[in-house]
């Protein structure tokens, strides 16, 4: 028997949906059959098979009233895909307070807020429900000039676990850190192609992320094929990094 991920029929919001890795996501879980509701800060166009809307996902009382709107309209929900995030490139000692509150409580609290009120949903559903959060690589490692972005990250990692134990039978909570990813953003982030090749050749896979391999995890994560993983961190860096120490010495002294 061929195995599949077969999500005809449930319901996925996909937060920060619309690009990027999201689109990545979005689309995965698109070619999985499920029916997927996107949300930005922003009205943009919808992905063509799906449903947009807008929600600043850091207002508890948006937040809340976007999972009814979807309840309200599609008669579910069945997946949660917190991938909206990110951060700007800045040293701890010269970043403000509030700027560190700011990353924080999109990276760590608006998921927070997202996973309890989905889950108050799902706990009522027969099947009960599934939530991946998007995780980075910078949870795991020294991450500096995004320090906060780190913190957060591992934060949510944290949240990921305890969750899955609180929440459970009912609901899976699963996590995905990704590394690197090739996106319509990556030559602002990593200075054109020459500086992705340079960034390449420390990958072990030799290249970065596609946004759709990030999007097969998180399919995976929330499918049938996934029933008894809750509370796991997936790994999705491509290998992780070169140790620094191979590097060394190697290079001419």
């Amino acid at each position: 028997m061929a195995i599949s991920i077969d999500l005809t029929g449930r319901v996925v919001l996909v937060t920060g949906g619309v690009r990027g890795v999201g689109l990545g996501i979005t689309r995965s879980f698109l070619e999985a059959g499920a029916t997927v509701v996107t949300c930005s800060r922003s009205e943009v166009e919808a992905l063509v098979g799906t449903t947009h809307l807008t929600c600043d996902v850091r207002d508890p009382l948006a937040v809340v009233d976007l999972v009814e709107t979807i309840v309200s309209t599609q008669g579910s929900l069945d997946v949660l895909v917190n991938n909206a995030g990110g951060a700007p490139y800045a040293l701890a000692a010269e970043a403000s307070p509030n700027f560190h509150a700011k990353i924080t409580d999109l990276n760590l609290l608006a998921p927070l807020a997202l996973m309890q009120v989905a889950n108050a949903v799902m706990q009522t559903q027969e099947h009960g429900g599934s939530i991946v959060n998007v995780s980075s690589v910078s949870a795991l490692r020294p991450s500096p000039g995004t320090a906060a972005y780190g913190a957060a990250k591992a934060g949510l990692d944290s949240l990921t676990k305890s969750l899955a134990v609180e929440w459970a039978p009912k609901v899976r909570v699963n996590g995905i850190n990704v590394g690197l990813v090739l996106t319509e953003q990556t030559d602002l982030h990593y200075g054109g192609d020459e500086g992705v090749a340079a960034i390449e050749r420390t990958i072990p896979l030799g290249r970065l992320a596609r946004p759709g391999e990030v999007g097969a995890v998180a399919a995976f994560l929330a499918s049938p094929l996934a029933s008894y993983i809750s509370g796991a961190s997936i790994e999705c860096h491509g290998g992780g990094e070169r140790p620094a120490f191979l590097t060394a010495l190697e290079s001419p002294r």
